[in-house]
């Protein structure tokens, strides 16, 4: 298993984990690293996206909310929700990670550990976050010859 994909699918449960015991997110962290790889050295990929979804959760269920026709945060099933989470962390701020790639992970863990529908509504959602938040066009000012702007 790829080293990223690993960090997503041990992301997801760190998430999950948080979101049913309500504990401290670098004690959670540091207890899952201690009993599912304690002979790895730190992974740093799974550290950031956990302590990132958590710092942006609220723009991050916001978007959601607002891309998800119909759709109320509480009627989306808890993985689904982590899931869309953590591909907004990495399409809105990590840039080193093509979107395509953030995308196609987050419908591949959806279909791995949520429902049947999982995939479709993920893909359906991050597709349109990708297309009109992420990449939104920027005005860019007129300058004319002598210096002024538009």
């Amino acid at each position: 298993m790829r080293r990223r994909r690993k960090s997503r699918e041990f992301a997801l449960q760190v998430l999950y984990q948080l979101n049913i015991t309500k504990q401290e997110a670098v004690t959670a962290l540091t207890r899952f690293q201690e009993h599912f790889s304690p002979h790895e050295e730190a992974d740093e990929f799974l550290n950031r996206l956990v302590l990132g979804v958590l710092e942006h959760c609220q723009e991050f269920d916001r978007l959601i909310e607002q891309y998800s026709e119909n759709w109320h945060l509480e009627r989306i099933n808890m993985v689904d929700r982590n899931i869309l989470r953590m591909a907004l962390f990495e399409l809105l701020y990590c840039e080193e990670i093509p979107p395509k790639v953030t995308i196609n992970e987050a419908i591949d863990l959806g279909k791995r550990y949520g429902s049947e529908d999982s995939g479709c509504f993920i893909n359906g959602i991050l597709d349109r976050i990708q297309n009109e938040v992420v990449r939104k066009p920027i005005k860019l000012k007129r300058v004319r010859v002598n210096g002024d702007s538009e």
